[in-house]
């Protein structure tokens, strides 16, 4: 692992990178384009995270306007049948389970919370189907809070990189709140996502397209490979 990660140039390079891709590319992950078409609405951001999981950008987009434009809160999602919302938000993966998770959390947010979603991590954590990357995304999109969200494709790039060593993405989390500027804390996920679904894939990175090769400890090594005696 670097001792030093010169992030500044990183974040730079991610982001000249992505701002130089065609117009019709896929841009932002999922939750947040459902946060800037519901103009960053908490149940919106909730609900389409919930739906991301294990699920790629164009099914969660999908599935999530639909439901949302049955039930834009959660007072209205509980009016849904069981049927209905599981028609709406298939062909997302473990869609069943996913709408029994919002089910429960519809209604723990109108008995407990007064029908709004909660802005602290320990409260969302409670939630039925909620891990940290959805509650670090829901704090990030729908409250502009402070937050890291890692899912495989940031703990995949940091770890393939080298910037650090982890074997869960909680960890990752954990890492990257020390060492990772604040600055940087809301942007990293929707670089990396992207980057990782792109360029740093994780099958057949396509490092010869590399933008941040220099940084990357995975590159370095298939460029000067260790050679026994």
């Amino acid at each position: 692992m670097n001792s030093v990660v010169d992030w500044d140039a990183i974040v730079s390079g991610l982001e000249t990178w992505r701002d130089g891709l065609p117009k019709n590319a896929d841009g932002a992950p999922s939750v947040s384009t459902i946060a800037e078409r519901y103009g960053s609405d908490a149940w919106a951001v909730l609900l389409s995270t919930v739906m991301s999981l294990r699920t790629k950008d164009k099914v969660t987009l999908a599935a999530s306007g639909a439901l949302l434009e049955r039930a834009p809160d959660p007072a209205s999602f509980l009016k849904l049948s069981t049927e209905e919302a599981e028609r709406l938000a298939f062909p997302a993966g473990f869609y069943r389970t996913k709408i029994a998770n919002l089910q429960k959390i519809a209604r723990i947010i109108l008995e407990e919370y007064d029908g709004k979603i909660p802005a602290d991590m320990d409260s969302l954590l409670a939630l039925p189907g909620v891990g940290r990357k959805t509650a670090n995304l829901v704090l990030i999109e729908a409250f502009d809070m402070d937050g890291i969200c890692v899912d495989t494709h940031v703990h995949r790039v940091c770890n393939r990189a080298g910037w650090l060593k982890s074997k869960k993405p909680d960890e990752t989390e954990e890492i990257l709140r020390r060492v990772l500027p604040l600055k940087f804390w809301k942007r990293i996920n929707a670089l990396l996502v992207l980057y990782g679904q792109q360029v740093c894939r994780p099958v057949g990175p396509r490092c010869q397209n590399c933008v941040i090769a220099e940084y990357c400890a995975f590159r370095r090594a298939e460029r000067h490979p260790v050679t026994g005696t």
